[in-house]
């Protein structure tokens, strides 16, 4: 510990959820304040440079919309497997945060997989057994059902090991920081297998979407040590240092238990197109700026902000995002392009992001949701849910327990896991 760090008041940390949610806000908001003002900066002052910042991304999105060009960058996926992604395009990336890879799939395969899944529910007669939602997070959405909790189809694993997707998540973990402070954070190399749902949208569909939110926890971002330390140039006054690309001490930061959570570490969600979708389709959008998390991991310490609030932040609710507290974010809310059946969407796993809701849905909006996930103690710790879940075709630990697979004959089975799949299982190194 160096005599600077000795200066900084410490922070108080619940490793687990706070008894008493409105006294702890009211003593971390205390204690980042304190911590802050030791750096010779007010809250204020450190708050408006992260304004600043983000003023002069939306201005780049405005420009960028003005002439006609894409928000979200487009790579194609040739690219990536033969090495030629310009370094703009990577920078742009970085810059936004996000990016369609073209033709990551052919079309015919994703197609296949989108039968297959029809195939496989069809046949353990899903519909027939389905009791509607395991939790509240899709509920808006009008789905009969329209997110499947199916996790262990052949499509979805066959995607999931897919040497393509390993091409994919590599490229997309290389945006990131994996050595910082001495130490080495996660393989970019070597994805974990994280299983997730599908969605299924039928032509004429009528859907709510979701509202701006982000995932990657809720009052844990602030109140545990490892997120503390994750987000430490933040809350020691010094915002310039702040990288949304360093991955330090995220790999090791706890996330309180709720229905709608992630146990892993996520450089990037992801989905994988099985139809074609346009834009005003009810598709996803986002706050195309990665150093929005400054913004959102701030706002709650200025003096509008009641003491014992989080701008709306609540354990076991979505993270969620709105023009009464980030009123600057919402300007660059953005939509991905068109894309078509095998391209696939990535955004940084803290970005902000919703679905726009759609009446009377032209075409289908099927996706498989795929993330790059890459190895690291946290991911290591998780697998091993993953494998029992999958052994017992039960829904993994991090979603409601529906477990609708557990008896259905044809799920995909261990026996058929190329090394890809192994690895990211943790059944081999």
């Amino acid at each position: 510990m160096t005599i600077q760090d000795q200066a900084r008041p410490a922070l108080p940390h619940w490793e687990e959820p706070p008894a008493d949610h409105p006294a702890a806000i009211r003593e971390i908001k205390r204690a980042l304040r304190a911590r802050i003002e030791a750096s010779g900066r007010t809250v204020e002052e450190v708050f408006a440079v992260v304004e600043d910042r983000i003023r002069e991304r939306i201005e780049g999105i405005r420009a960028d919309r003005a002439a006609g060009r894409d928000v979200w960058p487009v790579v194609d996926y040739a690219d990536i497997e033969a090495g030629t992604v310009s370094p703009e395009l990577v920078e742009k990336i970085k810059s936004r945060g996000c990016a369609v890879i073209r033709g990551h799939f052919s079309r015919e395969q994703a197609v296949q997989w989108d039968q297959d899944i029809v195939d496989y529910v069809d046949s353990n007669r899903f519909f027939e057994n389905y009791t509607g939602p395991g939790d509240d997070f899709f509920s808006t959405v009008g789905s009969k059902p329209e997110i499947y909790p199916i996790y262990w189809s052949s499509a979805q694993m066959e995607a999931r090991t897919h040497p393509r997707m390993a091409a994919v998540q590599g490229f997309m973990n290389s945006m990131w920081t994996h050595e910082s402070e001495g130490r080495s954070w996660f393989d970019p190399n070597r994805d974990s297998l994280y299983p997730d749902r599908i969605r299924r949208r039928p032509p004429g569909a009528t859907s709510g979407g979701l509202g701006t939110h982000l995932d990657p926890g809720t009052l844990d971002l602030w109140m545990t040590e490892g997120y503390q330390n994750h987000f430490r140039h933040l809350f020691d006054g010094n915002v310039e240092a702040y990288d949304p690309w360093d991955a330090a001490y995220r790999t090791e930061a706890n996330q309180y238990p709720g229905s709608t959570m992630c146990s892993a570490f996520r450089t990037f969600q992801g989905w994988t197109a099985l139809s074609d979708m346009a834009h005003d389709q009810g598709v996803l959008h986002t706050v195309p700026i990665p150093e929005a998390m400054a913004y959102l991991m701030l706002r709650p310490l200025l003096s509008d902000v009641p003491e014992d609030e989080m701008c709306g932040v609540a354990q076991n609710k979505t993270f969620p995002v709105n023009e009464r507290w980030h009123p600057l974010l919402t300007e660059a809310i953005s939509t991905i392009p068109d894309v078509g059946a095998g391209d696939s969407v990535w955004w940084h796993c803290d970005m902000i992001h919703g679905v726009a809701p759609v009446e009377d849905q032209q075409g289908w909006g099927n996706v498989m949701y795929i993330p790059a996930a890459p190895w690291c103690t946290k991911n290591e710790e998780y697998a091993d849910h993953v494998r029992k879940a999958f052994r017992g075709g039960e829904s993994p630990s991090d979603f409601p327990e529906e477990h609708y697979e557990a008896n259905w004959p044809n799920r995909y089975t261990e026996a058929e896991l190329n090394e890809i799949g192994r690895r990211g299982m943790g059944l081999i190194d």
